[in-house]
C-alpha cells in the first residue's frame, strides 16, 4: 500500500513538473531534436575520408550546427511568405466561401447561414492566417532557447561519457548505464531520422501535387504535411483535410476539393502504409492502443509539441522500463506483442 501511494505521488509530482515547467522543459526537447539532427549530418560528413581526417572535430560541429540554421532560416522565411501571400488575397477567399455556401444551399436545400449563423458570419479568413503568423513569430523566442540548447548539449557531449563514469564507479553499474543510454540514443536517434524521410517525401510529393493543381501557397500546405506527418495516426488525415478545404475557399468549386481530397488521401495512405512500415520496420516495439493513448495524454500536458513528440517519449520510457525489475510488467504492457529485451544486467542487490 505504501509502494502504491509512493507510485501516485510520484506520478502526480511528475505530470506537475511537466505542465509547470514545460516553458523551459519544451524549448530543451527540442533542443535535443535539433542535436539529433546536427549529430545525423555530423555522421554523414564523417563519412568523408576528407572531413574524418583532416578536418577538426569542432570545425566539423560549426559547420553543421550553422548548415541546420541557414536551413531552418530558409524555411522559415517561406512560411512568412506563403502566410503573406494569402493574407493579401483573403477578400477573394471570403467571397468565394460565400459562393461555395449558397451552392450548398441551392443543391442541398439547406440554409447554412441559419444552421449555423455565428460561425459564417463571423468568419474571418485573414484573421485565421493572422493567427497563424502571430504564432510563428511566437515561436520565434523559443526558437533561440532551442539553439542556446542545442549548443550547450554540443559542447556537454564530450565529456558525458566522463561524468557517467565518475558516476558509477561500479564497472558493472557503468556499463548498464551506458548500455541503456546507448538504446535510448539509437531508439531516438532512427524514429527522428526515419519519420523525417517519410515526412520529408510526404511534404514533397504534397508540394508538387497542389503546384500543378495551382493551389496558393503550395509550400506553405506542403510545410503542414510535413509537420503533422509526424502526429501518429490523425496527423496524416489532418495533413490531408486542411489543402483540400482551402481549396474550397480558393477555387469556389467542389471538383478541385474532391479531387485535392481524394489524390492527398491516396498518397498519405500510400505512404503511411505501404513506405512507412518498410522503414520503420518493428523497431518502435509500441501496442497501436498505447500510441493512441501516448498522443492524446502527451497532447494534453504539452499541446502540439505533445502530440509530435508522444512516440519517441513513449519508446524511451519502455527502454528505460524494460531494465528495472519493479517496472519491467509496465514495458510488457506498453510493448506491441510483450517482447522486449532483456535486462542487460542483474540489478545490484541491496
Amino acid at each position: 500500500m505504501k509502494k502504491l501511494a509512493y507510485s501516485c505521488i510520484g506520478i502526480g509530482g511528475a505530470l506537475a513538473l511537466l505542465i509547470l515547467g514545460q516553458s523551459i522543459l519544451i524549448p530543451f526537447v527540442y533542443g535535443l531534436v535539433l542535436w539529433f539532427l546536427s549529430r545525423y549530418f555530423k555522421n554523414l560528413l564523417h563519412k568523408i575520408p576528407l572531413f574524418k581526417k583532416k578536418v577538426p572535430n569542432w570545425l566539423i560541429n560549426t559547420f553543421v550546427f550553422a548548415l541546420v540554421l541557414v536551413g531552418l532560416s530558409l524555411i522559415s522565411g517561406l512560411i512568412s511568405r506563403n502566410i503573406a501571400a494569402l493574407l493579401e488575397n483573403s477578400k477573394v477567399y471570403k467571397a468565394n466561401l460565400d459562393e461555395v455556401l449558397k451552392l450548398i444551399n441551392a443543391t442541398l436545400q439547406i440554409d447554412l447561414t441559419q444552421q449555423i449563423p455565428a460561425s459564417l458570419e463571423t468568419f474571418d479568413y485573414a484573421t485565421i492566417l493572422g493567427n497563424i503568423a502571430d504564432a510563428l513569430s511566437g515561436a520565434l523566442g523559443d526558437f533561440i532557447m532551442i539553439i542556446l540548447y542545442a549548443v550547450f548539449i554540443f559542447t556537454e557531449e564530450s565529456s558525458l561519457s566522463n561524468k557517467i563514469k565518475k558516476v558509477f564507479s561500479d564497472a558493472k553499474q557503468y556499463q548498464r548505464s551506458t548500455a541503456i543510454l546507448s538504446k535510448i540514443n539509437d531508439a531516438s536517434s532512427d524514429y527522428i531520422r526515419l519519420k523525417t524521410y517519410v515526412s520529408l517525401i510526404t511534404g514533397l510529393v504534397g508540394y508538387i501535387f497542389l503546384e500543378i493543381m495551382g493551389v496558393d501557397a503550395p509550400f506553405f500546405w506542403a510545410f503542414l504535411m510535413f509537420a503533422l506527418n509526424y502526429i501518429p495516426t490523425i496527423g496524416s488525415l489532418i495533413a490531408t483535410l486542411f489543402p483540400a478545404f482551402f481549396s474550397l475557399v480558393q477555387f469556389g468549386e467542389f471538383t478541385p476539393f474532391i479531387i485535392i481530397l481524394s489524390v492527398l488521401g491516396v498518397i498519405e495512405w500510400f505512404i503511411g502504409n505501404v513506405i512507412e512500415p518498410r522503414l520503420m520496420g518493428k523497431s518502435l516495439n509500441l501496442s497501436p492502443l498505447v500510441t493512441i493513448m501516448a498522443l492524446i495524454i502527451w497532447g494534453q500536458i504539452w499541446g502540439i509539441t505533445g502530440m509530435l513528440l508522444s512516440t519517441p517519449i513513449t519508446v524511451v520510457m519502455v527502454i528505460i522500463f524494460s531494465q528495472f525489475q519493479s517496472t519491467r510488467s509496465v514495458a510488457i504492457l506498453l510493448s506491441e506483442n510483450g517482447e522486449i529485451d532483456d535486462i542487460y544486467d542483474a540489478e545490484p542487490k541491496e
